[in-house]
């Protein structure tokens, strides 16, 4: 999906499976921005379901057995299905992130047993890989062009601004996009964080941290007035 003027959440299956194997690596940190990253997905996908009138338990058949044909029975099914599949993610990593804490901490215990009261100054020495500055993630996607007073303009993006995060969307998950679709979707009327790095003229770029907020009404086609290209 490459023009977002009108976005839409795909009604079959959006990425494959992310087994939570791959996280036993990240320090914690990282597992902190992925679980708000799940957290933030799992809000959006709430939002798909109440742009829908539905919830997790609401019946997608009448009362004669047949599909409903007041709703997208085939987009609700597999929103929810995406739901069970982050709330269990979800539930592993917070108790990957319990046990990561627990050895993070009984590690310190052990440092301070090996540090003399006087020698403060090699309290601080060794600090955990925790806590380094947070790295960039690589940039996914292009703005090509900007519609005056729309919501993309009030909140800062210019055409030329390399995406780098929307919301919970980032190079590993936008799958073509679809993902920054069903972001936009779920979130109509609140804000998104949307960190973008701006090219200043041949000099180093500037790295901006835009609160987006899509919304209807404001004169324009879609929820953001803007297009946007996957690089």
């Amino acid at each position: 999906m490459s023009n977002l003027h009108a976005p839409t959440v795909p009604s079959g299956p959006t990425t494959a499976p992310v087994t939570n194997g791959r996280a036993t690596h990240l320090s914690i940190q990282e597992l902190q921005r992925k679980k708000d990253g799940i957290e933030a997905e799992l809000k959006a996908l709430g939002g798909v379901l109440d742009s829908h009138g539905v919830d997790m338990n609401t019946s997608l058949l009448t009362h004669d057995g047949f599909p409903r044909a007041d709703i997208d029975v085939a987009q609700i099914r597999t929103t929810r299905a995406r739901i069970i599949h982050l709330r269990n993610d979800w539930k592993d990593l917070m108790a990957l992130i319990e046990k990561r804490l627990h050895e993070h901490f009984a590690s310190l215990e052990d440092n301070d047993d090996d540090t003399t009261i006087n020698d403060a100054t090699n309290v601080n020495v060794s600090l955990p890989q925790d806590w380094i500055p947070e790295t960039l993630d690589p940039a996914f996607a292009k703005v090509n062009t900007v519609v005056e007073n729309s919501p993309a303009a009030t909140a800062g993006l210019k055409p030329g601004d390399l995406i780098r995060n929307f919301g919970y969307v980032n190079q590993e998950n936008h799958d073509g996009l679809r993902k920054v679709g069903e972001c936009v979707q779920g979130n109509e009327g609140q804000n998104i964080l949307v960190k973008i790095s701006r090219s200043s003229g041949g000099g180093r770029p500037q790295e901006l941290r835009l609160t987006l907020t899509p919304r209807r009404n404001w004169g324009g086609r879609g929820l953001l007035g803007c297009h946007i290209l996957p690089l």
